[in-house]
């Protein structure tokens, strides 16, 4: 701050100093006027001024500092009082500011509420007619198009329903009820769900759960097992998807394992990004690159902990370490 204040008052400064240097040439070419007398003045010149200097300096850069050392949002009120006249200009400037800013966040949230309650009442309307056209589709005598039918069906389902809980993600802490779950139904209900997928593409499934029941919420984690699922589906063309699960010390986990593409060394680490999908097939259109982001967020709202092992041709584990029932215990204590 000293050496913005010195470079602000440079003008002043200078003239301070060339009026200095002039009395002295003044002094230098007439010899009447003696020396000594003005060096004097010119050491009392000096002082006073560094002394003026130090005082201006801390009653001018009070207010200016109140604003370096004020966090970057839209609360004014760390700032000291104005007194000089231009403070009292950039105060008034700064409210003014502060406050359109603040009515236009306010009407950008509104929006932006209306917007998401406008989305998923579209999407809850929208379930009404696929679930009239799933009925319709049951009743097709053709199996080859009620095959086809139903996958194209399942697609339009599947998106709806990351776009829902996309939107209910930021809230999903209100949505919590932690108890402690059987596996099972959740795994074969995510499958059946999937199932015309599988019989498309040929796909099974080998179920192995030697560890039944987990702390968690149900709903969220037939959500995150459903995008996990997708995935290793969307990316496998033979063979059998295992499910398992097991104890591990004192925590449970859950594997799912396909025998897939895999995924590169090189894309491993951003799979979980919002919107990334591959680095070496961008032909694929029907990748999002929200399924697995949209798990994450909400397996890290569960304190469920996600690995990823896979390598390229050799498919994928996806691996759910669970939480112990008093981590949740100790999370209710943080809130």
């Amino acid at each position: 701050m000293i050496g913005t204040y010195l470079r602000e008052r440079l003008s002043w400064i200078l003239l301070f100093f060339a009026t200095q240097f002039l009395i002295l040439f003044i002094v230098f070419i007439d010899s009447s006027i003696p020396v000594g007398s003005v060096l004097y003045i010119h050491l009392l010149s000096f002082l006073l001024f560094a002394i003026f200097l130090t005082v201006r300096y801390h009653k001018e850069t009070k207010f200016y500092r109140s604003l370096a050392d004020r966090e970057y949002n839209l609360d004014i009120t760390g700032i000291i009082q104005a007194e000089s006249p231009f403070e009292k200009l950039v105060e008034e400037t700064i409210t003014e500011q502060t406050a359109l800013l603040k009515r236009e966040a306010a009407q950008n949230f509104i929006l932006l509420e209306q917007e998401k309650d406008d989305l998923l009442a579209w999407i809850h309307e929208v379930k009404t007619p696929l679930t009239a056209l799933k009925l319709m589709i049951d009743r097709l005598d053709d199996e080859t198009m009620k095959k086809q039918m139903t996958y194209e069906w399942l697609r339009v389902h599947l998106l709806l329903d990351q776009q829902l809980h996309k939107k209910r993600l930021p809230f999903m802490q209100n949505d919590l009820y932690i108890e402690k779950t059987e596996l099972e139904p959740i795994v074969f209900e995510e499958i059946q769900t999937l199932r015309a997928w599988c019989m498309q593409k040929g796909l099974g499934f080998h179920i192995d759960l030697h560890e039944e029941e987990v702390y968690t919420d149900a709903k969220w984690l037939g959500f995150i097992l459903r995008q996990i699922l997708s995935n290793a589906i969307k990316y496998s063309e033979q063979g059998d998807i295992i499910v398992r699960s097991e104890r591990k010390g004192d925590q449970h986990i859950l594997q799912v394992q396909d025998f897939g593409k895999g995924i590169s060394a090189k894309d491993l680490p951003r799979i979980f990004d919002k919107g990334f999908t591959s680095t070496e097939q961008h032909q694929n259109s029907a990748a999002t690159g929200m399924g697995l982001y949209l798990a994450k967020k909400a397996a890290d709202s569960l304190l469920i902990h996600i690995d990823v092992t896979s390598a390229k041709g050799s498919g994928t584990t996806l691996t759910l370490t669970f939480p112990k029932k008093n981590d949740f215990v100790d999370m209710k204590a943080l809130h």
